[in-house]
């Protein structure tokens, strides 16, 4: 009874304590995945140990260095975050170890670099998998022993810097294709943290759009923006692909151009790119308007053409006419094409043809048409034509026939040439 009671008291301290945390660094959300990264920053910040953040951008995983850093013993130390893949792979060596003056074109000094002034401190490492090969190989020998040469110097010079890094992209993969040293790799995922995309966190989406809601209104001098229950299920349906990042702009966009304070699901939905929950209509008509699929509809429509021009290509086949059908099975192409037919000699036996405007045995040139082109692009064009000239030019009207945007219709015009 009484361990169960201290263990609740611990459970209860922690939580407290990942909730000042999240004030501290203005993290939003109660996700279980969440707080699994929160508490394993905080268990391995007193440590010196390399750690590795992991996640998709805009997930806020600058946030996690800053936390490690600051619940440290190098807390007092500098605090450093550059971001590899801002850098020029020129300049990235002097950037991060210093450059002795006149070591290359443009050196006028001597410089130091990230890890000379970072001494005693925390440096954060954003993109790693940025960082070209000749890069990383001095990077492994500062994890190693704490020892790097400044570029154009043979002095070595000594740093005590923790080193945390962090990267969107799939590092095994990148070593598979020989732009990442494994034994890199290993060293910096010492200890891995994962921050969780904004879809799989459904119940703090509502949760960070009010935050941002009522940090723009305060920033614009507005009423803070609200959604009906049916945009709260748009809102979570939503893929995110851009996650927190994205979600804070949508709500930027929306406080500053929407007159009315609440939002409902069609509103919020043409500030969603490429939102779908279900499939699109195949035939649009002159009054639909789809705000949220631009390519999509026309896509379907050529699909669904295709399919159409398939099926009867394959009835063609395997129910031929019946003249056709009574016709010798030699035929002999003549290789005179025009335009978009070519001239087939068929040649009828006396005791199968019954055609009474030819006489038995006589050769009979047919002019058979050529199965239209079944590219999707072809197709397209030609819709875009048809829409066109139906509408006498008009694009607006053309578009709305398509179910396409005239943004995008105009697009395709200029990309076809057309």
């Amino acid at each position: 009874m009484i361990y169960t009671s201290i263990l609740a008291e611990e459970k209860d301290s922690m939580f407290e304590h990942l909730q000042n945390i999240k004030q501290r660094y203005g993290i939003i959300g109660n996700d279980s995945q969440l707080n699994r990264a929160l508490d394993k920053a905080l268990r391995v910040a007193p440590t010196d140990i390399t750690v590795l953040v992991s996640g998709e951008s805009g997930t806020g995983k600058e946030s996690i260095p800053k936390i490690i850093h600051h619940n440290s013993h190098r807390k007092h130390g500098p605090y450093f975050a550059v971001n590899c893949g801002a850098i020029p792979e020129g300049t990235i060596d002097s950037e991060l170890f210093g450059h002795e003056k006149g070591s290359f074109t443009g050196a006028s000094s001597t410089r130091k670099g990230y890890f000379e002034v970072a001494d005693g401190g925390t440096l954060f490492l954003d993109e790693v998998g940025e960082l070209p090969l000749t890069t990383q190989v001095r990077l492994l020998r500062v994890l190693e022993n704490g020892e790097f040469l400044k570029v154009g110097s043979s002095k070595v010079q000594k740093t005590d810097v923790r080193i945390v890094t962090a990267t969107n992209k799939n590092l095994l993969k990148l070593i598979e294709e020989g732009k990442f040293r494994e034994d890199l790799y290993y060293r910096l995922n010492t200890v891995e943290i994962h921050l969780p995309p904004l879809r799989e966190r459904k119940g703090d989406i509502h949760l960070l759009f009010r935050k941002f809601a009522s940090d723009f209104a305060q920033k614009y001098g507005r009423q803070r923006i609200r959604l009906t229950p049916e945009a709260v299920a748009v809102l979570e349906s939503y893929d995110w692909p851009g996650n927190i990042r994205q979600l804070r702009n949508i709500v930027e966009q929306i406080s500053v151009m929407e007159e009315k304070q609440t939002i409902d699901g069609e509103t919020l939905k043409r500030y969603l790119p490429n939102y779908q929950r279900s499939l699109p209509s195949i035939i649009a008509t002159e009054s639909a308007h789809f705000d949220y699929n631009k390519d999509r509809e026309l896509l379907y429509k050529l699909i669904f053409d295709l399919k159409k021009e398939i099926d009867m290509l394959k009835e063609h086949i395997y129910h031929p006419p019946t003249h056709l059908i009574t016709a010798q099975k030699k035929t002999v192409i003549s290789g005179k094409e025009n335009g978009n037919h070519s001239n087939v000699e068929i040649i009828y036996p006396h005791e199968n043809y019954n055609d009474a405007h030819s006489y038995p045995g006589e050769t009979q040139i047919i002019d058979i048409q050529e199965p239209e082109s079944l590219s999707l692009q072809d197709k397209e064009i030609d819709l875009i034509k048809k829409a066109l000239e139906k509408y006498n030019g008009r694009r607006k009207k053309a578009a709305e026939e398509l179910g396409i945007s005239e943004r995008t219709l105009y697009r395709k015009i200029k990309q076809y040439q057309l």
